[in-house]
């Protein structure tokens, strides 16, 4: 037994001693050192399937009462997307007093799918729905570079009221399981007012304040020529942050840590206690 304590004291010390290397070689502290925000593990919920993701979502929607914050890389012209539009559009009209807006790439919001018969582009989804059904579901298109090949907006998440829904999944067809075919990803049910309210203050924030960011809406010309506003909208990711309280990391608890990129791939990873 005491040997086993031994090993076990001398293995510890040497993965701190690796931890401490690294974040020196990086000029960045690991995860286990990072600020993060404790969950109770009864607040976490894995969907296990792209067709309980679909009804989640929709359900959370139609129940939501104060705010509905959506970003994903597309929102599809497809019957999956329109869907979701609809639903979005429906309880706007229920609760009238509800904060919903939708994040999702620029260049995505101006074409189909690859392959497939042309078309106006999703932005034009966009544009119908609110013609046809009137205010209240913002979608803003979000420039990360000027040309799609070099990069894209490609921060996921699902903000409804108090609850993050988190998902690499976008908006369409193939990941939201329609017409027999599906995509597996990974879908978490986060049930935590701050983590809510950091993702929402990211979004609201920093990229709807964002130059050359786009009600898609309301736009149907191009913006490829706004490359000043691109990369100011870079360089403005590159210095945010998610902002919470200062929680340690050593919590008994499961615990999110929300990091940002400049290219707006963000990760909320789950890191189970110790205890």
């Amino acid at each position: 037994m005491e040997n086993t304590q031994a090993q076990l004291s001398k293995t510890n010390g040497f993965i701190s001693a690796w931890q401490r290397w690294r974040e020196r070689a990086n000029g960045k502290p690991s995860l286990a050192r990072l600020n993060c925000l404790p969950i109770g593990a009864e607040r976490i919920s894995v969907l296990s399937s792209p067709e309980t993701f679909r009804t989640t979502l929709l359900a959370m929607i139609a129940q939501a009462r104060q705010r509905i914050l959506m970003t994903t890389l597309y929102l599809q012209d497809d019957e999956a997307g329109q869907e979701v539009l609809s639903a979005l559009y429906a309880a706007k009209k229920a609760q009238p007093q509800l904060e919903v807006a939708v994040f999702v790439d620029w260049h995505r919001a101006q074409r189909g799918l690859i392959g497939k018969a042309r078309s106006a582009g999703n932005a034009a989804l966009y544009r119908e729905m609110a013609q046809r059904l009137g205010p209240g579901v913002e979608i803003y298109g979000v420039p990360i570079q000027r040309r799609e090949l070099l990069g894209v907006m490609h921060l996921k998440g699902f903000i409804i009221d108090d609850c993050v829904l988190y998902s690499g999944a976008s908006l369409n067809n193939v990941y939201l399981q329609r017409n027999h075919r599906y995509r597996l990803d990974r879908y978490h049910l986060l049930q935590n007012r701050p983590l809510a309210d950091s993702m929402a203050g990211l979004l609201t924030d920093v990229l709807r304040n964002g130059p050359s960011v786009l009600s898609e809406h309301r736009q149907s010309a191009k913006n490829r020529g706004n490359t000043e506003g691109h990369r100011q909208v870079s360089s403005e990711l590159a210095k945010t942050h998610y902002r919470f309280g200062e929680t340690p990391s050593n919590t008994e608890k499961s615990a999110s840590h929300p990091l940002s990129a400049s290219a707006c791939v963000t990760t909320n990873s789950m890191r189970p206690s110790s205890s």
